[in-house]
Protein backbone atom coordinates (compact mmCIF):
# COMPACT_ATOMS: atom_id res chain seq x y z
CA UNK A 1 0.00 0.00 0.00
CA UNK A 2 1.56 3.30 -0.78
CA UNK A 3 1.34 6.00 2.15
CA UNK A 4 -1.65 8.20 2.00
CA UNK A 5 0.52 11.20 3.00
CA UNK A 6 3.46 12.44 0.18
CA UNK A 7 4.55 15.44 -0.92
CA UNK A 8 5.56 15.90 -4.69
CA UNK A 9 7.89 18.84 -5.20
CA UNK A 10 7.81 19.95 -9.32
CA UNK A 11 10.43 22.27 -11.22
CA UNK A 12 9.33 25.57 -10.72
CA UNK A 13 9.33 27.57 -14.13
CA UNK A 14 8.98 31.21 -13.71
CA UNK A 15 6.24 32.36 -15.70
CA UNK A 16 5.79 36.00 -17.13
CA UNK A 17 1.61 35.37 -17.19
CA UNK A 18 1.28 38.98 -17.79
CA UNK A 19 3.39 38.90 -21.33
CA UNK A 20 0.78 35.89 -22.57
CA UNK A 21 -2.21 36.23 -24.56
CA UNK A 22 -5.41 35.90 -22.44
CA UNK A 23 -5.74 32.43 -24.40
CA UNK A 24 -2.71 30.62 -23.48
CA UNK A 25 -4.00 30.74 -20.21
CA UNK A 26 -7.12 29.31 -17.57
CA UNK A 27 -7.77 31.30 -14.87
CA UNK A 28 -9.59 29.34 -12.37
CA UNK A 29 -11.47 30.31 -9.40
CA UNK A 30 -13.95 28.84 -6.76
CA UNK A 31 -16.26 30.69 -4.21
CA UNK A 32 -19.06 30.31 -1.87
CA UNK A 33 -21.18 32.85 -2.71
CA UNK A 34 -22.86 32.84 0.98
CA UNK A 35 -26.65 32.49 0.12
CA UNK A 36 -27.28 33.86 -3.16
CA UNK A 37 -31.40 33.24 -2.51
CA UNK A 38 -33.53 35.03 -5.31
CA UNK A 39 -36.45 36.88 -3.86
CA UNK A 40 -39.25 34.21 -4.66
CA UNK A 41 -41.14 31.67 -2.69
CA UNK A 42 -40.12 27.90 -3.79
CA UNK A 43 -42.91 25.70 -2.48
CA UNK A 44 -40.34 23.04 -2.77
CA UNK A 45 -37.13 24.33 -0.48
CA UNK A 46 -36.94 25.85 2.69
CA UNK A 47 -36.52 29.56 1.37
CA UNK A 48 -38.41 31.30 3.79
CA UNK A 49 -36.06 32.83 5.77
CA UNK A 50 -34.39 34.63 2.55
CA UNK A 51 -37.87 36.31 1.33
CA UNK A 52 -38.99 40.15 1.47
CA UNK A 53 -41.19 39.11 4.73
CA UNK A 54 -38.59 36.41 6.21
CA UNK A 55 -36.46 36.62 9.46
CA UNK A 56 -33.52 38.09 6.98
CA UNK A 57 -35.90 40.62 4.85
CA UNK A 58 -34.49 39.60 2.04
CA UNK A 59 -35.49 42.19 -0.62
CA UNK A 60 -34.59 43.13 -4.55
CA UNK A 61 -32.44 46.11 -3.14
CA UNK A 62 -30.28 43.52 -1.25
CA UNK A 63 -30.20 40.87 -3.73
CA UNK A 64 -28.99 43.75 -6.03
CA UNK A 65 -26.77 44.96 -3.85
CA UNK A 66 -25.26 41.68 -3.34
CA UNK A 67 -24.72 40.74 -6.65
CA UNK A 68 -23.14 43.99 -7.42
CA UNK A 69 -20.70 43.38 -4.85
CA UNK A 70 -20.11 39.64 -5.89
CA UNK A 71 -19.72 41.24 -9.38
CA UNK A 72 -16.68 43.52 -8.08
CA UNK A 73 -14.71 40.86 -6.65
CA UNK A 74 -15.33 38.16 -9.90
CA UNK A 75 -13.79 41.33 -11.93
CA UNK A 76 -11.15 42.13 -9.97
CA UNK A 77 -9.94 38.65 -10.54
CA UNK A 78 -7.74 37.47 -13.54
CA UNK A 79 -5.82 41.52 -13.41
CA UNK A 80 -9.00 42.47 -14.11
CA UNK A 81 -10.44 40.30 -16.74
CA UNK A 82 -12.10 38.04 -15.11
CA UNK A 83 -11.70 33.70 -14.39
CA UNK A 84 -12.36 31.78 -17.48
CA UNK A 85 -13.88 29.39 -15.49
CA UNK A 86 -15.86 30.17 -11.95
CA UNK A 87 -16.99 27.47 -9.65
CA UNK A 88 -19.74 28.59 -7.31
CA UNK A 89 -21.76 26.93 -4.40
CA UNK A 90 -24.69 28.42 -2.25
CA UNK A 91 -26.95 29.75 -5.12
CA UNK A 92 -30.79 29.01 -4.75
CA UNK A 93 -31.39 28.24 -8.45
CA UNK A 94 -29.90 29.09 -11.92
CA UNK A 95 -32.01 32.05 -12.76
CA UNK A 96 -30.39 33.56 -9.90
CA UNK A 97 -27.11 33.21 -11.25
CA UNK A 98 -27.88 34.15 -14.93
CA UNK A 99 -29.35 37.08 -14.00
CA UNK A 100 -26.67 38.15 -12.10
CA UNK A 101 -24.10 37.74 -15.20
CA UNK A 102 -26.35 38.82 -17.58
CA UNK A 103 -26.95 42.13 -15.50
CA UNK A 104 -23.78 42.98 -14.49
CA UNK A 105 -21.15 40.53 -16.60
CA UNK A 106 -22.75 40.88 -20.28
CA UNK A 107 -19.07 42.13 -21.55
CA UNK A 108 -17.15 38.84 -20.59
CA UNK A 109 -19.93 36.62 -22.16
CA UNK A 110 -19.99 34.05 -19.72
CA UNK A 111 -22.50 31.05 -19.48
CA UNK A 112 -23.32 28.96 -16.86
CA UNK A 113 -23.73 25.33 -16.17
CA UNK A 114 -26.06 24.31 -13.50
CA UNK A 115 -28.22 21.54 -12.06
CA UNK A 116 -30.69 21.65 -9.06
CA UNK A 117 -29.87 19.68 -6.09
CA UNK A 118 -31.77 18.12 -3.13
CA UNK A 119 -30.68 20.34 -0.80
CA UNK A 120 -33.36 21.11 1.70
CA UNK A 121 -32.43 24.89 1.67
CA UNK A 122 -32.63 24.68 -2.12
CA UNK A 123 -28.83 25.98 -2.49
CA UNK A 124 -26.58 24.09 -5.15
CA UNK A 125 -23.56 24.09 -7.07
CA UNK A 126 -22.90 25.75 -10.36
CA UNK A 127 -20.28 26.77 -13.29
CA UNK A 128 -19.91 29.90 -14.83
CA UNK A 129 -17.15 29.77 -18.09
CA UNK A 130 -16.25 32.51 -20.94
CA UNK A 131 -17.93 31.45 -24.04
CA UNK A 132 -15.16 32.70 -25.77
CA UNK A 133 -12.67 30.19 -24.18
CA UNK A 134 -15.32 27.49 -23.83
CA UNK A 135 -17.73 25.14 -25.21
CA UNK A 136 -20.18 23.08 -23.00
CA UNK A 137 -20.34 19.70 -23.99
CA UNK A 138 -22.63 18.24 -20.83
CA UNK A 139 -23.17 18.16 -17.51
CA UNK A 140 -23.14 15.10 -14.77
CA UNK A 141 -24.10 14.40 -11.22
CA UNK A 142 -23.82 11.99 -8.46
CA UNK A 143 -25.85 12.16 -5.26
CA UNK A 144 -24.33 11.73 -1.96
CA UNK A 145 -25.89 9.26 0.00
CA UNK A 146 -25.79 10.24 3.58
CA UNK A 147 -26.54 7.46 6.27
CA UNK A 148 -29.12 9.18 8.20
CA UNK A 149 -30.85 10.10 4.39
CA UNK A 150 -30.14 13.64 4.93
CA UNK A 151 -30.29 15.76 1.35
CA UNK A 152 -27.14 17.59 0.65
CA UNK A 153 -25.72 18.92 -2.70
CA UNK A 154 -24.59 16.88 -5.61
CA UNK A 155 -21.17 16.22 -6.93
CA UNK A 156 -21.46 18.43 -9.60
CA UNK A 157 -19.57 17.84 -13.06
CA UNK A 158 -19.33 19.98 -16.24
CA UNK A 159 -17.65 18.45 -19.49
CA UNK A 160 -15.69 21.44 -21.37
CA UNK A 161 -14.08 22.06 -24.66
CA UNK A 162 -11.57 24.15 -25.31
CA UNK A 163 -10.97 26.33 -28.67
CA UNK A 164 -7.67 24.05 -28.58
CA UNK A 165 -10.05 21.44 -29.33
CA UNK A 166 -8.72 19.57 -25.62
CA UNK A 167 -11.69 18.51 -23.31
CA UNK A 168 -11.85 19.04 -19.26
CA UNK A 169 -13.71 17.98 -16.61
CA UNK A 170 -14.42 20.41 -13.71
CA UNK A 171 -16.83 18.92 -10.64
CA UNK A 172 -17.96 21.39 -8.31
CA UNK A 173 -17.99 20.70 -4.75
CA UNK A 174 -20.29 21.73 -1.41
CA UNK A 175 -19.60 19.05 0.98
CA UNK A 176 -21.83 18.74 3.86
CA UNK A 177 -20.84 21.03 6.60
CA UNK A 178 -19.39 20.45 10.41
CA UNK A 179 -23.00 21.15 11.94
CA UNK A 180 -22.97 19.10 15.41
CA UNK A 181 -19.00 19.03 15.72
CA UNK A 182 -16.53 18.49 13.02
CA UNK A 183 -15.52 14.46 14.28
CA UNK A 184 -19.24 13.85 14.58
CA UNK A 185 -20.17 15.19 11.01
CA UNK A 186 -17.13 13.72 9.51
CA UNK A 187 -18.57 10.45 7.87
CA UNK A 188 -21.01 12.96 5.88
CA UNK A 189 -18.21 14.38 4.06
CA UNK A 190 -16.37 11.24 3.89
CA UNK A 191 -19.08 9.76 2.07
CA UNK A 192 -19.27 12.89 -0.64
CA UNK A 193 -15.10 12.00 -0.65
CA UNK A 194 -16.14 8.72 -1.48
CA UNK A 195 -18.81 9.46 -4.21
CA UNK A 196 -16.44 12.08 -5.84
CA UNK A 197 -13.66 9.59 -6.43
CA UNK A 198 -15.92 6.80 -7.48
CA UNK A 199 -16.99 9.91 -10.07
CA UNK A 200 -13.46 10.47 -10.86
CA UNK A 201 -12.65 6.58 -11.13
CA UNK A 202 -14.89 6.18 -14.13
CA UNK A 203 -13.38 8.46 -16.25
CA UNK A 204 -9.96 7.54 -15.77
CA UNK A 205 -11.10 3.93 -16.44
CA UNK A 206 -11.73 5.13 -20.13
CA UNK A 207 -9.40 7.94 -20.10
CA UNK A 208 -6.31 7.48 -18.07
CA UNK A 209 -4.83 10.97 -18.82
CA UNK A 210 -7.78 13.01 -18.32
CA UNK A 211 -7.65 16.31 -17.76
CA UNK A 212 -9.48 16.83 -14.27
CA UNK A 213 -10.19 19.81 -12.13
CA UNK A 214 -11.60 19.26 -8.82
CA UNK A 215 -13.14 22.29 -6.86
CA UNK A 216 -15.43 23.39 -4.34
CA UNK A 217 -16.17 24.20 -0.25
CA UNK A 218 -14.98 20.89 1.17
CA UNK A 219 -15.92 22.03 4.29
CA UNK A 220 -12.25 20.07 5.59
CA UNK A 221 -8.66 20.43 4.76
CA UNK A 222 -6.52 19.43 2.84
CA UNK A 223 -4.39 16.77 5.41
CA UNK A 224 -8.30 15.70 6.74
CA UNK A 225 -9.52 12.17 6.21
CA UNK A 226 -12.17 13.00 3.76
CA UNK A 227 -9.72 15.11 1.23
CA UNK A 228 -6.34 13.10 1.47
CA UNK A 229 -7.38 9.47 2.28
CA UNK A 230 -11.20 9.10 1.22
CA UNK A 231 -10.32 10.95 -2.11
CA UNK A 232 -6.29 10.53 -1.96
CA UNK A 233 -5.72 14.28 -3.48
CA UNK A 234 -1.90 14.43 -2.16
CA UNK A 235 -0.40 17.43 -0.87
CA UNK A 236 2.25 19.28 -3.56
CA UNK A 237 4.50 21.68 -3.64
CA UNK A 238 6.38 23.84 -6.25
CA UNK A 239 10.68 24.53 -5.55
CA UNK A 240 12.88 26.52 -7.53
CA UNK A 241 15.58 24.03 -6.67
CA UNK A 242 13.87 20.39 -7.01
CA UNK A 243 12.88 18.23 -9.75
CA UNK A 244 11.66 15.31 -7.83
CA UNK A 245 8.52 13.44 -8.41
CA UNK A 246 6.80 10.14 -9.36
CA UNK A 247 3.17 9.27 -10.58
CA UNK A 248 2.40 5.55 -8.70
CA UNK A 249 -0.15 4.72 -10.55
CA UNK A 250 -3.31 5.98 -13.03
CA UNK A 251 -5.47 7.97 -11.43
CA UNK A 252 -3.20 10.55 -9.24
CA UNK A 253 -4.81 13.63 -7.72
CA UNK A 254 -3.14 16.37 -6.21
CA UNK A 255 -3.97 18.99 -3.94
CA UNK A 256 -2.61 22.77 -4.95
CA UNK A 257 -4.15 24.12 -2.26
CA UNK A 258 -1.43 22.21 0.41
CA UNK A 259 1.33 24.51 0.46
CA UNK A 260 -0.90 27.49 1.01
CA UNK A 261 -2.67 25.84 4.05
CA UNK A 262 0.87 24.93 5.36
CA UNK A 263 1.72 28.57 5.51
CA UNK A 264 -1.52 29.08 7.77
CA UNK A 265 -3.69 30.64 5.40
CA UNK A 266 -7.22 29.76 4.68
CA UNK A 267 -10.24 31.15 3.17
CA UNK A 268 -13.05 30.44 6.18
CA UNK A 269 -12.20 32.02 9.68
CA UNK A 270 -13.79 29.74 12.45
CA UNK A 271 -13.42 31.99 15.88
CA UNK A 272 -9.65 32.47 16.14
CA UNK A 273 -8.92 29.91 13.01
CA UNK A 274 -8.39 30.22 9.85
CA UNK A 275 -9.51 26.71 7.76
CA UNK A 276 -8.39 26.17 3.92
CA UNK A 277 -11.97 24.60 3.15
CA UNK A 278 -11.98 25.84 -0.31
CA UNK A 279 -9.67 23.97 -2.60
CA UNK A 280 -8.16 23.47 -5.88
CA UNK A 281 -7.48 19.49 -6.80
CA UNK A 282 -6.22 18.88 -9.81
CA UNK A 283 -5.40 15.18 -11.71
CA UNK A 284 -2.05 14.30 -12.52
CA UNK A 285 -2.42 15.05 -16.46
CA UNK A 286 -2.28 19.11 -15.18
CA UNK A 287 1.04 18.50 -13.59
CA UNK A 288 3.07 16.31 -16.02
CA UNK A 289 0.47 16.43 -19.24
CA UNK A 290 1.05 17.68 -22.55
CA UNK A 291 -2.26 19.51 -22.93
CA UNK A 292 -2.74 21.57 -19.90
CA UNK A 293 -0.08 22.47 -17.25
CA UNK A 294 -0.22 24.23 -13.28
CA UNK A 295 1.58 27.28 -13.62
CA UNK A 296 3.77 27.13 -10.01
CA UNK A 297 2.40 29.10 -7.35
CA UNK A 298 -0.56 30.94 -8.94
CA UNK A 299 -2.63 28.50 -6.13
CA UNK A 300 -4.00 31.38 -3.82
CA UNK A 301 -6.36 33.10 -1.50
CA UNK A 302 -7.81 35.82 -3.37
CA UNK A 303 -8.47 38.44 -0.61
CA UNK A 304 -8.74 42.22 -2.16
CA UNK A 305 -9.03 44.96 0.39
CA UNK A 306 -12.90 45.79 -0.78
CA UNK A 307 -13.76 41.92 0.59
CA UNK A 308 -12.21 42.42 4.33
CA UNK A 309 -13.63 43.61 7.22
CA UNK A 310 -11.44 46.53 7.83
CA UNK A 311 -11.94 46.67 11.87
CA UNK A 312 -13.02 45.69 15.01
CA UNK A 313 -12.94 41.69 16.24
CA UNK A 314 -13.32 40.24 12.63
CA UNK A 315 -10.46 42.54 11.32
CA UNK A 316 -9.26 40.64 8.01
CA UNK A 317 -12.08 38.41 7.42
CA UNK A 318 -14.19 38.47 4.84
CA UNK A 319 -16.66 41.17 4.98
CA UNK A 320 -20.17 39.00 4.60
CA UNK A 321 -23.97 39.85 3.93
CA UNK A 322 -25.06 39.18 7.31
CA UNK A 323 -23.57 38.90 10.80
CA UNK A 324 -25.88 36.05 12.26
CA UNK A 325 -29.39 37.99 11.21
CA UNK A 326 -28.09 41.60 11.19
CA UNK A 327 -27.74 43.01 7.76
CA UNK A 328 -24.10 43.90 7.12
CA UNK A 329 -24.32 44.51 3.24
CA UNK A 330 -21.27 42.69 2.46
CA UNK A 331 -19.70 39.59 0.20
CA UNK A 332 -19.36 36.70 1.37
CA UNK A 333 -18.20 35.23 4.21
CA UNK A 334 -15.63 33.14 2.15
CA UNK A 335 -12.99 34.25 0.40
CA UNK A 336 -12.20 32.90 -3.05
CA UNK A 337 -9.39 30.33 -4.01
CA UNK A 338 -7.62 30.85 -7.47
CA UNK A 339 -4.63 29.11 -9.63
CA UNK A 340 -3.81 29.77 -13.30
CA UNK A 341 -3.03 27.15 -15.57
CA UNK A 342 -1.17 27.09 -18.82
CA UNK A 343 -3.20 25.75 -21.91
CA UNK A 344 0.31 23.57 -24.00
CA UNK A 345 0.17 24.09 -27.76
CA UNK A 346 1.74 21.55 -30.34
CA UNK A 347 4.38 24.44 -30.97
CA UNK A 348 4.78 24.80 -27.41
Amino acid sequence: MKKLFITIIILFVPVLVTCQSQTDTIYLAFWNLENLFDTIDDPNINDEAFLPDGEMEWTQDRLDKKMYNLVRVIRAMNDGNGPDILGVCEVENQAVLDSMINKFLPDLKYKTAYLESPDNRGIDNGLIFKTEKFKLLNVQADTVHLSDGWPTRLIFGVNLLTNENKKITVFVNHWPSRSGGQLESEPNRIAAAQTLRNSVDRIFQTDSIASIFIIGDFNDEPVDVSVLETLEAFPIKCDSLNLDYEIESVGELFNLSYEVYEKGEGSYKYRDTWNMLDQIIVSESIIIGNDFNYICNTFEVFRPEMIMTRSGQYEGTPFPTYGGKRYLGGYSDHFPVTAKFKIIRSSD
